[in-house]
């Protein structure tokens, strides 16, 4: 079983200022939960985070459909203000993750 991985717009462009040793890292997440979606649940099973040193991977599970959504990655101090911005917009986030 192989899920599609997509990213949203912002994580796109927050991808593209990092340093190349974080976008290896992501890439490597990528490819790991293509196979296996694994991470730490926060709140609710279809969303997970990944750590990397002191910085944090958010994305969204859709398994019936199996696809992943990339949202955000940032640092600890900023996680529960990513936390809370994605619980915000999850209806949005969700449709469109079901509707790629």
């Amino acid at each position: 079983m192989v899920y599609t991985i997509y990213w949203t717009g912002t994580f796109q462009k927050m991808y593209d200022s990092l340093p190349s040793e974080e976008k290896q890292w992501i890439l490597k997440i990528e490819f790991q939960v293509k196979e296996f979606p694994y991470g730490k649940v926060i709140r609710y099973f279809w969303f997970r985070e990944k750590k990397y040193l002191n910085k944090r991977l958010y994305f969204l599970i859709d398994e019936q459909n199996q696809r992943i959504l990339f949202v955000d990655f940032g640092s600890k101090k900023e996680q529960k203000k990513a936390i809370q911005k994605i619980l915000r917009d999850m209806d949005d986030l969700l449709l469109y993750l079901r509707s790629l």
